[in-house]
């Protein structure tokens, strides 16, 4: 069950992953939802587990996860750095637009 559920997990960040990078289109509170319950769910399952029972299977795609997450990580950050970007534009295009000159220095001819 423990092993589904981080399979699960992992197709989900993966595929998040891949359309950030492709810059494809992304149902972002479908993908937050589907991690959500994945954290419930591994939240739940690992209670009872002790890192001695883990077998090696488990522990190969615990691995592969954490890389996947490594991975999605810096995909989310680059799109974040984008969007500020973004914002500092508009809002600088927005502040001189609104702006009369009145305080501006003058350039002379």
């Amino acid at each position: 069950m423990l092993l589904e559920s981080l399979k699960r997990l992992e197709a989900t960040i993966e595929a998040e992953t891949e359309a950030l990078l492709a810059n494809a289109e992304i149902d972002i509170e479908s993908v937050n939802r589907a991690k959500s319950q994945s954290l419930l769910e591994l939240t739940r399952l690992a209670r009872g587990v002790r890192p001695e029972q883990i077998d090696a299977g488990t522990g190969i795609v615990l691995a592969r996860l954490h890389d996947k997450l490594l991975r999605n990580q810096h995909a989310v950050a680059q799109h974040l750095r984008a969007v500020e970007e973004i914002g500092d534009t508009l809002a600088a295009t927005l502040q001189a637009a609104e702006s009369d000159g009145t305080y501006s220095a003058r350039l002379g001819r």
